[in-house]
């Protein structure tokens, strides 16, 4: 398959999960809205995907595609496939004490990732939500590596639209639960669970039909798995100051006023879109690629291919960054403000978003450079991210701060500037009767 015809699938299948994704969120911020119980929900939610971008679609992903790749090429399926199973194995002997220990620490890891919501009430909630959707990871984990062996067979349908069921759950969970839990926190967390298990059982159907199931195996220290581990640490480790500079945002936010990490959470959807779309798209269809260019020796096809790779990036994520800073608030407004969602939650959200537009073309870039280093199927060039993600790690601790408080400085200008509109709306119709709203004071 063409690389091409490839991002096209990938792309096309990630666009149709993130239409979903949208009305997932809509119903999110019109039932959770953007207070106490929606930052504790996503808090909670962001614990499993820290880990899982961090192991299963980072660090284990990028280094067992390559060796997949390679034993697929050189050894033929029933190798590769054998390989794979070993994989699962041990991937199952470290994610299930993993996560039973998370689960049973759960109340100092939150009050590690969110500190400032330590003294509150719905620390108590954040902590049981974490415990609800934390199984999550072990089931998106085992998901993601059934995902690298069909993506590595040419199989991109199934792994693209899998986040779909995602969306799905989390609505139906939303919606149908509600009523019968004590808050929509509990339903959506509950959603995620389950969630996870519906992505692994048709990414588990998904393999058997293209006759390469996954079979649970007893866990055997061979040289492939040993070769996989020593790939996946220099990943892991730089992988992972990545991800502690992404959770620095939580932390900072945690210690602003009720709302700040919700508002983060929403404008960080909308930025996916494009993200996802393209950059997403375009790494996960190009590694299995130069892998095995890169393992036939044809540098030149593999070179010409992270070119065309980099032009679709920028081609695309250009205009779309300067369409989301431009119609940040627009589009906020259109998306999330009813139900529990209010005017100064749009203004929060859209403020987040135009600075989250900014560095979307470098993420894209980010995605389309990373499997010219992985596919490469040595242990020291991913280790190559680290040390710049070690670099940045202190530049963006200060900069969260900076950003943070000057955002919430500017947002507490712009509500009382609004306050102050409401009030002389108020002082004139006591003076001279009732009159209409401008369209500016109509719309809060």
């Amino acid at each position: 398959m063409s690389l091409g015809r490839a991002v096209a699938t990938v792309g096309g299948f990630t666009l149709l999960s993130r239409v979903v994704g949208f009305i997932r969120d809509i119903v999110l911020s019109a039932v959770l809205g953007s207070g106490a119980m929606a930052d504790a929900f996503f808090v909670a939610f962001k614990l499993p995907n820290f880990f899982r971008r961090l192991f299963a679609e980072g660090a284990f992903s990028a280094a067992f595609v390559p060796l997949f790749s390679r034993e697929l090429q050189g050894h033929g399926r029933d190798q590769a496939l054998a390989f794979a199973r070993q994989a699962h194995a041990g991937l199952l002997l470290v994610l299930v004490p993993f996560s039973v220990l998370l689960m049973l620490g759960m109340p100092g890891v939150l009050a590690l990732l969110a500190p400032g919501m330590r003294d509150e009430p719905t620390f108590a909630m954040a902590v049981e939500f974490g415990r609800i959707t934390f199984p999550y990871l072990l089931f998106i984990s085992l998901a993601s590596l059934y995902g690298g062996v069909l993506n590595s067979i040419d199989r991109f349908a199934h792994v693209a639209a899998t986040p779909i069921l995602l969306n799905l759950a989390l609505i139906g969970a939303v919606l149908g639960l509600t009523p019968l839990l004590p808050n929509s926190g509990y339903a959506a967390s509950i959603g995620v669970a389950i969630a996870g298990l519906l992505q692994w059982l048709w990414l588990l159907i998904a393999c058997a039909r293209d006759g390469v199931s996954m079979k649970l195996v007893r866990p055997r220290w061979t040289e492939r798995v040993k070769r996989l581990v020593k790939l996946a640490t220099p990943v892991a480790i730089g992988g992972g100051v990545q991800q502690i500079s992404t959770m620095l945002d939580v932390v900072w936010a945690s210690l602003l006023p009720v709302g700040t990490i919700s508002a983060l959470y929403y404008a960080d959807r909308i930025a996916q879109l494009p993200l996802g779309v393209v950059g997403i798209a375009i790494g996960t269809a190009l590694l299995p690629l130069l892998a095995r260019q890169l393992r036939a020796g044809q540098a030149q096809s593999a070179m010409a291919n992270q070119n065309r790779a980099i032009e679709f990036g920028l081609m695309l994520s250009l205009p779309a960054a300067l369409a989301l800073w431009l119609l940040a608030d627009p589009l906020i407004r259109t998306l999330f403000e009813r139900g529990r969602f209010g005017p100064d939650d749009t203004l929060r959200t859209a403020s987040a978003l135009a600075a989250f537009a900014v560095g979307l073309p470098a993420f894209v870039l980010v995605k389309a450079l990373t499997p010219g280093l992985s596919g490469q199927s040595t242990g020291n060039l991913p280790g190559t991210r680290g040390n710049v993600a070690y670099g940045g790690l202190g530049g963006n601790s200060g900069i969260d701060r900076h950003f943070c408080f000057l955002l919430l400085a500017g947002c507490d200008s712009a509500m009382m500037g609004r306050e102050k509109q409401q009030v002389g709306c108020r002082r004139g119709v006591r003076r001279g009767g009732s009159r209409r709203p401008t369209s500016a004071e109509g719309s809060t």
